[in-house]
């Protein structure tokens, strides 16, 4: 199982799941704390913003993000739940959610994941970017992208609710 939450909820949220694998995609120099039961080497930082262009002074998403992504996804056992957070759980969170969906399970339609993503989820807007990446990387010939799209824009908030997603 994937859960997606904020920054504001992560403790909480791995408290609850009994999760022991966690992926950050946060700015750089956010100040936070790991939960204590997840183990530094069971736990991906990408420090990136929330941009799909270069700006000056903040790091746009990369292939070497969603390669780095993907190896710890492939790497999590499954025996505890995954946690991805962001700062609100709305953008990179459920981008990176719907990325590791559609790596571990390579032979589903990607509009059939996309819709999952919105039915767990109304406020998910997933960064275009790191859904590009992520389809480019997986060989998805632009399907991920297209879903993605049609699914449309998430109901505006402030922070996402924390939601899951299942792997199967």
């Amino acid at each position: 199982m994937i859960h997606v939450c904020s920054l504001a909820k992560l403790h909480e949220t791995v408290a609850a799941t009994g999760a022991r694998h966690v992926i950050s995609l946060i700015n750089g120099g956010t100040v936070f704390t790991r939960p204590s039961n997840v183990d530094p080497t069971d736990h991906l930082f990408l420090g990136i913003n929330d941009i799909v262009d270069e700006m000056a002074g903040m790091v746009v998403p990369g292939a070497e993000h969603m390669h780095a992504l993907f190896e710890f996804v492939h790497a999590w056992p499954r025996e505890t739940p995954l946690v991805i957070h962001c700062y609100a759980g709305i953008s990179r969170s459920t981008a990176a959610a719907y990325a590791s969906l559609c790596a571990l399970l390579p032979d589903r339609d990607e509009v059939e994941l996309a819709q999952r993503l919105r039915h767990a989820s109304p406020t998910a807007t997933p960064n275009p970017r790191i859904v590009a990446l992520a389809d480019a990387a997986l060989g998805r010939d632009g399907r991920m992208v297209a879903a993605i799209a049609g699914i449309g824009r998430g109901r505006d908030a402030f922070e996402g609710t924390p939601f899951a997603l299942p792997v199967n």
